[in-house]
């Protein structure tokens, strides 16, 4: 501890006579149901932008926050921004770490600067309290505080491993929608064990995706009923959630919103100040539009493959594969779409399958709906022929390729080059080409998606380089699969004029343009 910080600590252990005034104060703050509302209202200093230094004097809705934080063991916040969600947090860790001796308090964040940005609140807190409230420390670092009393606060950055071996006693982490979903999934799992024997858990977060770990928990928290569907007073997961509005802040007002939808936007307002579940990431899909896709359970299996609507006569349909070698990596994934109508039909994904099994399953939907419909003039089927696809041709060739009803399609600008491969080929061209033609079908509402899977994967595909591809630690395989049925659609209006109204573009006003992608040189 340098010189400066001694001076503005407590240190261990240090006698202190107390006037009866101080000893109120000092009881006041340690009851164990109103210490904290007490605490913070009189003893915690903060930082304000404008104001400067000044006591946090809790909004009702903060005094709400406090309560929850207080009285549940586990609670889950989301919150609009610049609400004061980690001022309020940084108070009460404070309070907790005084009060609460032999504890172990760990604040995680999603990035390193969050982490020390939420000590250094509590640093400052406790350097502006008065000595008959706060306790004496033994260690104090930019990274953590060791009280006297037992008690200890350490900040990590969010990884699959922070806080493993620990024993904590409460747990805080800050902005946990911003985890990348990978790490948060493994960060809970890991984390979760450690927490079993008692220990306190507090989330909070403006939302991100909808399809992350924060959102995940969030729903479990909301889903507040019994087997029998009575009331409970918490989530299925044992979570207490609590929501504050914009409105809440006595600041603001709808002047003060109109100014902020003015420089955010509307999409960046409804995410970050109304907290809607609209992704941050620049995805190919408009992020309100993904609000939309929810996706649905099959009609029906057969297999592994889950069908969504059952194959009808008079139709054209679609069978793409995105292969894969079936090793527990990326997966292999099988899209079908009814081109008439632009409806998914059916999918499969596996990554564990070999590639001949991969091609014996793609025979098994093209049969299955050459069964319903008698009728292998209307059924298409392609794979995208890139790396891997050159091991799943061969397959085909050797399962025999007249063995599979209808028609394998292939890209005929291809037809003139001496190398001239079946299926598709995927470059950075064609797949930018065919990622506007999906957008538009989708944001036009011409194309139907009905797999939560894919659904899933179009929220995490994204600007990547010169192209889009799935976020680092996500995968795209689905996507991709369908990416090959929209060249394959395209394809197809030459050869079926009746496809040309329901696949063209028609410059709909609505439409987002595809997001500009710079490179730098």
């Amino acid at each position: 501890m340098s010189t400066l910080e001694s001076a503005l600590v407590k240190k261990a252990h240090t006698p202190t006579l107390y006037t009866d005034q101080q000893l109120e104060d000092f009881a006041r703050c340690a009851d164990p149901v109103t210490g904290p509302a007490y605490f913070l209202d009189n003893f915690f200093f903060i930082q304000h932008p404008t104001r400067g230094r000044m006591l946090l004097h809790p909004f009702e809705y903060q005094l709400r926050l406090i309560d929850t934080y207080h009285n549940n063991r586990f609670s889950i916040s989301m919150l609009p921004r610049q609400t004061g969600k980690s001022t309020v947090a940084a108070g009460y860790l404070l309070w907790y770490a005084m009060f609460i001796p032999d504890s172990t308090i760990l604040v995680a964040a999603h990035k390193y600067l969050g982490a020390q940005e939420i000590m250094q609140r509590v640093r400052y807190g406790y350097e502006s309290c008065q000595d008959h409230i706060r306790a004496g420390v033994v260690n104090y670092n930019k990274g953590s505080i060791d009280f006297d009393n037992g008690s200890r606060i350490a900040s990590q950055t969010t990884t699959e491993n922070t806080g493993r071996g620990m024993s904590i006693s409460l747990l805080y982490a800050d902005e946990f929608a911003f985890v990348r979903p990978t790490i948060a999934k493994e960060f809970w799992t890991s984390i979760s064990p450690t927490l079993a024997t008692g220990g306190k858990a507090i989330i909070t977060s403006t939302p991100n995706s909808d399809e992350d770990q924060f959102a995940y928990l969030w729903k479990g928290a909301n889903k507040c009923e019994d087997e029998y569907g009575n009331p409970t007073p918490m989530g299925i997961n044992g979570f207490k959630a609590f929501r504050a509005k914009w409105q809440e802040h006595p600041d603001r007002d709808d002047k003060w919103a109109a100014q902020q939808r003015a420089a955010l936007g509307e999409e960046r307002f409804r995410r970050e100040m109304e907290c809607e579940f609209i992704i941050n990431d620049e995805t190919l899909i408009a992020p309100i539009k993904l609000l939309d896709l929810e996706g649905r359970e099959p009609l029906y299996k057969t297999g592994q493959v889950r069908w969504y609507k059952k194959p009808e006569r008079n139709r054209i349909y679609v069978i793409a594969l995105d292969p894969s070698l079936g090793t527990g990596g990326d997966p292999a994934a099988i899209q079908v779409f009814e081109a008439n109508t632009t409806i998914q039909v059916a999918e499969w994904r596996h990554n564990q399958s070999d590639i001949p099994t991969q091609i014996r399953i793609l025979n098994d939907i093209v049969q299955h709906i050459y069964d319903i419909t008698l009728d292998d003039k209307s059924i298409y089927y392609s794979i995208e022929n890139n790396t891997i696809g050159e091991a799943a041709l061969i397959s085909i060739a050797e399962w025999g390729e007249d063995r599979i009803k209808g028609y394998f399609l292939s890209d005929t600008r291809d037809a003139g080059n001496r190398r001239f491969r079946k299926g598709f080929n995927t470059t950075n061209k064609t797949k930018i080409a065919a990622c506007a033609k999906l957008k538009n079908l989708i944001e036009s509402g011409r194309m139907t998606i009905n797999s939560r899977a894919l659904v899933s994967e179009l929220k995490t595909f994204v600007a990547s380089g010169t192209a889009y591809a799935a976020k680092l630690g996500e995968t795209d395989d689905l996507v991709m699969a369908t990416i090959v049925i929209t060249r394959m659609l395209q394809l197809l209006q030459s050869f079926h004029t009746e496809l040309d109204s329901q696949i063209r573009d028609h410059g709909d006003s609505l439409i987002e343009p595809m997001p500009f992608i710079s490179v730098s040189r």
